[in-house]
């Protein structure tokens, strides 16, 4: 009996599908219009509903969450930029900076094998028991895979390790191709992958979706768009790739998809670093700051993207002037300065955070100590370089907490999931113990 159980444990495995940014309404719509007919029949079968994103609501984050089971202030990924404390200049932290185990690196703790493909911020590539192919921000294919096999197949296929956005500036017709290129090449890696290799894990993501959302969200809410149709073609042919990965599912094997956040129009970027410093928080030695470094030392606050708030601490910084006796009444302070923050006659803001209200652990102490949360339409950066309070670019669409995308091929009570919930679930599947991470399992 014990040696049957263990054999049974090992036949466990669990398909995952990544949809980066792709918002549940959308798909939701679609699948209803008959343009994603596969996804429709996947619908009647199991649970898509939606799900709340990290906060903030950037890939960065959010992946992270997803791929460790535990918050920000466990596993150490705030944004896609930090500030080095000592100089006051940009650090891109990347997947070696991630302070907590991944699903399949605690998978590979119990003798489970992982294929990871394109998951955003695991650049560079780790050993694992298993394969992987890092996703955004990946620099160069070589890094970005483990073990050498995995990195002859791609560069032997020409695999792609992410769209040129840069095209969207002044070529849109080749950045679009450039997203059809980009999409066959992640769908070849995966397709071949899953059926070549062994595994108990199979994680995918399609990171294309984002891309497209970013610059053409305008297309899809205009009909008379000259991508309008681009657009809805390229879901259509997502619905083409989602149905053909799951005929390879067993029957009985959980198959779950998600995204990292929801996607909406943007009305107007808003620059909070502006706000901060018409309201006398922020102050630069020069009018036109080009780094953190030219930071006044009267600066009580600044802001790092997307909407994270840092007080200028004395005993963190180097210019500092902030003190642990005036900190709680500054937040306040901060947080009521920003909640009455509007544009055109519109709050802005929805809903400001302190971190005590949504981080805990070993972390904690890098955590900012203020989060703004937006209204949807309002697209929260933290440039300094901006001399105006709004503006637009050419990002039309933008990201939400809410309205991210959960599916399983299960019947269940889906009731508010969070991304936090989704990799403990999956352990859950593969009859890990899960005792020691911040999510719930949803199954």
């Amino acid at each position: 009996m014990v040696f049957k159980k263990l054999f049974k444990k090992r036949e466990n495995k669990v398909v995952v599908l990544g949809l980066d940014g792709v918002p549940y309404s959308l798909l939701s719509k679609f699948a209803d219009e008959g343009i994603m007919p596969n996804l429709s029949k996947l619908k009647e079968q199991g649970t898509l509903c939606s799900m709340t994103a990290s906060i903030p609501e950037v890939s960065s984050t959010s992946w992270s969450t997803f791929m460790t089971g535990v918050n920000p202030g466990r596993h150490g990924i705030y944004g896609f930029m930090e500030l080095q404390r000592e100089n006051y200049l940009w650090r891109f932290p990347n997947f070696l900076d991630l302070k907590s185990k991944t699903i399949w690196e605690v998978a590979g703790e119990h003798d489970k094998k992982s294929i990871v493909i394109n998951i955003p911020s695991t650049y560079p590539a780790k050993p694992l028991n298993g394969m992987l192919v890092a996703g955004f921000v990946a620099l160069d294919l070589k890094k970005a895979s483990y073990p050498d096999s995995m990195y002859q197949y791609l560069n032997n296929i020409g695999y792609r390790l992410d769209v040129d956005a840069s095209k969207a500036v002044k070529f849109v017709d080749e950045f679009c191709d450039d997203i059809l290129q980009t999409f066959k090449k992640r769908v070849e890696a995966i397709n071949y992958l899953y059926d070549s290799e062994e595994w108990d894990i199979f994680i995918a993501a399609i990171t294309e979706t984002d891309r497209l959302h970013h610059y053409l969200w305008i297309a899809l809410e205009d009909s008379s768009h000259p991508k309008h149709d681009f657009f809805i073609n390229f879901y259509v042919e997502l619905d083409k790739f989602i149905g053909a990965l799951y005929k390879k599912v067993d029957s009985d094997m959980p198959f779950i998809m998600l995204s990292d956040h929801g996607f909406t129009t943007i009305k107007k970027e808003v620059y909070l670093n502006v706000f901060l410093h018409e309201k006398e928080y922020l102050k630069f030695k020069t009018s036109n700051p080009e780094s953190f470094s030219d930071i006044d030392g009267s600066s009580l606050a600044f802001v790092l993207d997307p909407s994270r708030i840092y007080l200028h601490m004395k005993d963190k910084y180097p210019y500092g002037c902030v003190d642990s006796n005036s900190y709680e009444k500054l937040r306040n302070t901060l947080k009521a300065d920003l909640l009455s923050l509007s544009v055109d006659g519109e709050r802005v803001i929805k809903g400001v955070y302190f971190k005590e209200d949504i981080y805990s652990g070993e972390c904690f102490s890098d955590a900012p100590d203020l989060v703004v949360l937006p209204y949807e339409g309002y697209d929260l950066k933290g440039s300094i370089t901006k001399n105006e309070l709004t503006g637009k670019t050419l990002l039309t669409g933008g990201h939400t907490r809410e309205n991210a995308t959960f599916y399983i091929n299960r019947k269940i009570n889906c009731k508010n999931p969070n991304i936090i919930d989704v990799g403990v679930t999956i352990l859950r599947l593969l009859d890990i113990d899960i005792y020691n991470l911040d999510g719930k399992p949803l199954i």
